[in-house]
């Protein structure tokens, strides 16, 4: 006969399973991590225009909610992953959709969903934040949409923010990859599972990596990062398009063409990316940092011209 107890205590630990399966978000709201935001801002911040870069530091040293987490980003390169910090406060909670717009696309003639992108998204986030920048009156509001705008266009130029693999076991797409698993390699040669999307957001293991705790590199990681992004990609390809710097669904869809061509190109779940898979990754991946970079700082110089 079994003991009640027991069998009462399985019984809560299931429950409490089921209920934290329910609660966990549909798509983690990261995207690359911590150093690749850095190297996109810091890009940005060099190429702001004095104007420009007076106003958002004035903003950025405004002690916004939530203020033990503003207070370790006063500055404009940090400021890039405050979003992300934001997740653990329950009333940021509307910002987790925010991250991202998944374009599905089927890799074996399963039907795409047709209610993604979800209405709230990262196109949709970035255009009311600038509006919000340009015409609000009040500078707590100014200073929350500036935080955010530094982020979204980084999350958009990351390709699997804006891309989701549909096929028969993934009716709903895969999120963006984080239903996608492929065995890396570690430092020590060692294999490891990971999803696809938190491999990109480490630019491949390219990018200044986040310390214990999640905590961002040191800024003195992130310039001889940046030197080797930008070296192979200058502010003047024409495919840049600075003079149009609020093509915020434009800069999406060159994500999710990249995801569907590089990202998930030559890949099946639970394989390994090879060596010229890793080589095309993370030039793709230095491609778009700068180019987020570059086109974050035109945006915010057409705001403060």
């Amino acid at each position: 006969m079994p003991n009640i107890n027991s069998t009462r205590l399985r019984r809560t630990i299931l429950a409490a399973a089921f209920v934290c399966l329910i609660l966990l978000p549909a798509k983690v709201a990261s995207a690359w991590g911590a150093g690749g935001h850095m190297m996109t801002a810091y890009i940005a911040y060099q190429r702001l225009d004095s104007k420009a870069k007076a106003e958002a530091n004035r903003l950025l040293r405004l002690p916004i909610n939530p203020a033990s987490v503003t207070s370790k980003s006063r500055d404009f390169v940090n400021a890039s992953h405050w979003a992300d910090d934001l997740r653990p406060f329950p009333e940021f909670k509307f910002a987790a959709a925010l991250h991202f717009a998944d374009f599905p696309f089927s890799v074996d003639g399963t039907p795409v969903p047709t209610d993604q992108p979800a209405p709230e998204n990262v196109i949709v986030a970035l255009e009311r934040n600038v509006e919000t920048l340009k015409t609000s009156t009040d500078d707590n509001e100014r200073a929350q949409a500036l935080r955010f705008i530094i982020h979204f266009v980084g999350d958009i130029h990351q390709p699997l923010h804006c891309s989701t693999r549909v096929d028969s076991e993934h009716q709903d797409g895969d999120r963006g990859g984080n239903g996608f698993n492929v065995r890396v390699t570690d430092v020590n040669g060692n294999f490891q599972k990971k999803n696809l999307h938190s491999y990109w957001d480490s630019g491949l293991g390219s990018f200044p990596p986040s310390g214990a705790n999640f905590a961002p590199p040191p800024l003195n990681k992130i310039p001889p990062a940046v030197s080797v992004a930008v070296r192979g990609n200058p502010a003047t390809s024409p495919l840049l398009h600075l003079n149009n710097p609020t093509d915020f669904a434009g800069w999406a869809k060159e994500s999710s063409d990249l995801a569907q061509k590089r990202a998930y190109d030559g890949l099946e779940p639970g394989g390994t990316p090879d060596a010229a898979y890793r080589r095309e990754g993370i030039r793709v991946v230095r491609r778009r940092v700068a180019w987020g970079g570059y086109r974050l700082a035109a945006l915010l110089n057409s705001i403060w011209p």
